[in-house]
């Protein structure tokens, strides 16, 4: 089957130079005789152009050289379309490319590309907003909303503002109804995590038994305490993560939440900040979330 390809480079991503990445891009496309384009990434980040472009070009891949919010604006408009999506990771955190195992060096993503294997996975809508890998109330949000109004980018800002949020930050209220058979609970917690991948990026994984095709979401809620116990605890689920409990809201169930539904209510009456894949959002009072089952091809690694 012969294959076009559309490559989408957002030229401010990332801290790498881009000039280097085109340049592979067209010497290895060429060298598979592979028909292809390279388009610019749309600062607005609406893609709704790409159905037309797909079908009347008949486009077979669109690859992302980019970070976590342009494929998750990418995502967004081609869910559900018949066509594979493949990404060069080349922003700051690159969560959805690690979670699929997508290696950061483009031209071992290239390998990954140029092989074709494609599967399904999983998305996610927090109202009527979509997301492919992770949203975040409370904390990690705050350092998002921070984070992007930062004039350098790249790991080490990110973990200076994450430091400056944890030891200033504070807890918000939540009512949750974590979903089928599920009691409805009000707690106060740091954060909620709500994820479709196992990852916030640079392979800190927040949500360890998370999968991307399982049609599930997973949540994790960091509840109130002093900032010892939640470096703690926060460790502690990186590193393996908490038992999966199937009625969170029950008395008793510690100060970390980490519980699977397939969709959730959470009540955010104190208007606690949002992000949804890293990019920050404007929050709302009522959040409801769900799954959205097996509706991208993605390009990645085989099992």
């Amino acid at each position: 089957m012969s294959r076009k390809i559309i490559y989408l480079i957002n030229p401010i991503s990332g801290t790498r130079g881009k000039s280097s990445l085109r340049e592979l891009i067209v010497r290895r496309t060429k060298e598979r005789h592979i028909d292809f384009e390279i388009l610019p990434t749309n600062a607005e980040g609406n893609y709704d152009h790409l159905r037309e472009l797909i079908a009347q070009a008949k486009v077979t891949d669109i690859v992302i050289c980019g970070g976590d919010g342009t494929v998750n604006a990418v995502a967004a408009a081609l869910q559900g379309c018949p066509v594979r999506v493949g990404i060069i990771p080349m922003g700051s955190g690159n969560g959805l490319a690690f979670a699929a195992r997508i290696p950061k060096d483009p031209n071992k993503a290239l390998d990954i590309i140029f092989s074709a294997k494609a599967s399904l996975i999983d998305g996610l809508m927090i109202n009527d907003k979509f997301s492919c890998m992770l949203c975040g109330i409370g904390f990690d949000a705050e350092v998002a909303h921070t984070f992007a109004q930062q004039s350098k980018r790249g790991l080490q800002t990110y973990i200076k503002v994450t430091f400056r949020h944890f030891f200033s930050g504070k807890c918000w209220q939540f009512g949750i109804e974590p979903g089928p058979g599920a009691a409805p609970f009000v707690t106060e917690a740091f954060f909620i995590s709500i994820a479709n991948a196992n990852q916030f990026g640079n392979n800190f994984t927040i949500a360890p038994r998370a999968r991307l095709d399982d049609g599930l979401l997973d949540i994790v809620v960091v509840k109130k305490m002093n900032k010892l116990r939640t470096l703690w605890a926060v460790l502690r689920q990186v590193l393996g993560g908490y038992a999966i409990k199937p009625n969170p809201g029950l008395p008793g169930r510690g100060k970390v939440l980490y519980f699977q539904t397939p969709a959730l209510r959470i009540v955010n009456s104190e208007l606690a900040p949002l992000h949804i894949d890293g990019d920050p959002t404007k929050t709302a009072p009522v959040f409801d979330i769900r799954i959205l089952p097996r509706i991208l091809e993605l390009i990645q690694p085989g099992n």
